[in-house]
């Protein structure tokens, strides 16, 4: 006697459940970070530490800490474009 093939569909329906019901997921930001960009990365364990000591003396999370580091960054970049040295 050959077995039948058992299917999604033939389970719900010997579990008496019929069509299964979809429903679509749709991601919402939190109210505080609606028109913000999301901007992360994958870091070692030494970086991961720094982050966090930095976290902590300084009183900031880490997308303060981010912004704070890259607002330096970008001005040292922009003082060194205007002498030249880049």
């Amino acid at each position: 006697m050959a077995k039948s093939k058992v299917t999604a569909e033939s389970f719900l329906k010997n579990m008496g459940v019929g069509e299964p019901e979809v429903t679509a997921v749709v991601a919402t930001p939190a109210p505080g970070r609606v028109g913000l960009k999301h901007i992360g990365g994958y870091f070692n364990k030494e970086t991961t530490e720094q982050v966090a000591i930095l976290r902590a003396r300084l009183g900031l999370n880490n997308s303060q800490l981010l912004k704070r580091a890259i607002e330096e960054l970008y001005s040292r970049e922009i003082a060194a474009r205007k002498f030249g040295d880049r």
